[in-house]
């Protein structure tokens, strides 16, 4: 199912129809694509070129330590990422490497590695949705998680599915249009909260 973003200015297909869903297919997704999306994400921008992510990856090709990673999310996130093939789970560094001194753009370089990840999927028809829904004191625990990193997000992937595979509230959400906040409301200049002047109007 398609819901291509109903932008006022022209983006680029990728992202205008990159969007969240509930719903995938059954359908495996291989491990030769899924080492052409980490090569994706191994190409993202990062403070001091750090590189500060980390991925643990399970699928349902391996049961039990996709049900680990199942089992850390968040039981409403259960409902519908179980269908997904393959989970994920992003990590951040918090700290830099070269100097052992507080990275605090670690966790935002991890969401550019996962846009990354998203965008490289979108391009080649597997969708992806990412949840802040998870248990952060389990998937450290079940994971072994050292100190000095920090769960960031869950992740499910996979190819699309039907919106009819999913329970009735969840199927709502699936087909509901999807919106954006206006320009002029994050967009500012010279002080905050005042859009910037191309935004306005």
């Amino acid at each position: 199912m398609k819901k291509p973003a109903d932008s006022a200015l022209p983006i680029i297909d990728v992202i205008r129809e990159r969007w969240s869903p509930r719903a995938f297919s059954d359908r495996p997704v291989s491990g030769e694509v899924l080492q052409v999306l980490m090569e994706a994400v191994r190409w993202a921008p990062s403070s001091f070129n750090e590189q500060p992510w980390r991925y643990i990856i399970a699928s349902k090709e391996n049961p039990e330590e996709y049900e680990r990673l199942l089992n850390c999310l968040v039981p409403g996130n259960q409902i519908w990422a179980k269908q997904a093939p393959v989970l994920m789970l992003s990590v951040a560094s918090l700290n830099f490497s070269h100097n052992s001194k507080p990275n605090r753009h670690g966790i935002h370089d991890v969401g550019l590695a996962s846009e990354n990840l998203v965008l490289q999927a979108q391009a080649m028809g597997i969708v992806v949705h990412q949840m802040a829904g998870f248990d952060l004191a389990a998937a450290t625990q079940t994971f072994g998680i050292p100190e000095g990193f920090v769960p960031v997000a869950g992740i499910a992937l996979g190819y699309p599915g039907e919106p009819d595979s999913l329970p009735g509230d969840l199927k709502e959400r699936e087909l509901a249009p999807r919106e954006r906040n206006p320009l002029s409301s994050f967009v500012f200049s010279g002080k905050w909260a005042n859009p910037a002047q191309f935004v306005r109007g």
